[in-house]
């Protein structure tokens, strides 16, 4: 295996097996398209910032122009959401939900949206911070770029206006993400609630193309059969069903090598210096389908590197950072020493 390997048969094959077609005629408008969407949101952001209730709903309005011309706007309800984000100590601006009124955003970009969380840049006075955005927004990308059965996600500029203060609005780099349930319609899965799952309830070649991204990314954050302090199944993921396999999509990468997120510390039980040293956690019943998990992503490496210039104002020094950390990727899976050490001989 090298960094020149040609496309295979066994390539092709694997890319159909991994659905790299996207699928996105049920996902909605809203994700059908990769150029920036400016949005205008207008709700009491002081109270957001200040109580930062994942119960509570605040109200609010969103606004963006169409292809048109023509201004649309909603009311909308909107809360904090998250967990580690929403804490007062991580950011100063909390991740929020959306939730609309379905009736209202019919004929919009927004059609068939109901309830969607917003990545929102973590730090108002931090410049760096929106940087982050952008770095996030990448990983799932990528993701979708190797599998259909992933989180879309839309890259938005959004104003954001304090009804509660005279203060000039903030404009900062956001991104939507997907609803569960969208993915489930246009994929035929069903969302699946579990406390736990076992190893052998997965679906193996998903799950162990989910592990080689993850390593890709840099990103142990995760579990595809366990959820974090006794929550519900499972931790960064969301397990679908389909058909007689669980299909665990894994989402929240800020804690991965590729963000590098200031605030983000890798856990204690792996042994890591911090969160850019790349630790495999695939499983090693699962090494079979190894070689074709690399060559199916060797396959796709110009298109994840197209994706990185796509990324609207990355500063060029974080643009080389991920490049350098991709290819550092690249470099791994492209040698059979690299991958006995780094992968093979470390998987649990």
């Amino acid at each position: 295996m090298t960094a020149h390997t040609p496309l295979s048969l066994l390539a092709f094959v694997v890319a159909l097996a991994f659905q790299v077609m996207p699928s996105n005629a049920f996902a909605g408008q809203l994700f059908d398209s990769e150029d920036v969407l400016e949005l205008r949101i207008e709700a009491p952001l002081t109270t957001l910032a200040k109580v930062r209730s994942d119960t509570e709903y605040l109200n609010g309005k969103l606004s963006y122009r169409d292809e048109t011309g023509e201004v649309r706007s909603f009311d909308l309800k909107l809360r904090a959401r998250g967990r580690y984000r929403r804490q007062k100590r991580t950011c100063d601006f909390p991740p929020i939900r959306l939730n609309f009124q379905t009736g209202q955003v019919t004929g919009s970009i927004f059609e068939s949206q109901d309830k969607l969380k917003l990545v929102t840049h973590c730090n108002n006075k931090s410049a760096k911070s929106e940087q982050l955005v952008l770095r996030e927004y990448l990983t799932y990308r990528i993701l979708q770029i190797l599998t259909d059965n992933s989180f879309s996600a839309r890259l938005l500029r959004v104003t954001y206006v304090n009804t509660e203060s005279d203060k000039e609005p903030l404009v900062k780099y956001g991104f939507a993400i997907e609803h569960k349930d969208s993915i489930a319609e246009r994929t035929g899965m069903s969302v699946l609630k579990s406390s736990g799952l076992a190893y052998r309830d997965l679906d193996k070649k998903y799950a162990n193309l989910v592990n080689l991204f993850q390593y890709l990314i840099g990103n142990t954050d995760f579990s595809l059969v366990r959820g974090a302090n006794d929550d519900d199944c499972c931790h960064n993921s969301v397990p679908f069903r389909n058909g007689d396999a669980v299909v665990p999509i894994p989402y929240d990468f800020d804690f991965s090598g590729m963000v590098n997120a200031p605030y983000a510390d890798p856990n204690p039980k792996l042994g890591l210096d911090d969160v850019r040293t790349r630790l495999y956690r695939g499983r090693c019943n699962n090494n079979e389908h190894l070689p074709e998990s690399i060559e199916y992503v060797l396959s796709m490496k110009p298109d994840i590197f197209t994706s990185l210039d796509k990324i609207p104002d990355l500063q060029k020094k974080h643009r080389l950072e991920m490049l350098r950390y991709l290819n550092m990727f690249f470099r791994d899976i492209s040698d059979e020493k690299r991958v006995r050490r780094k992968l093979i001989k470390v998987c649990s």
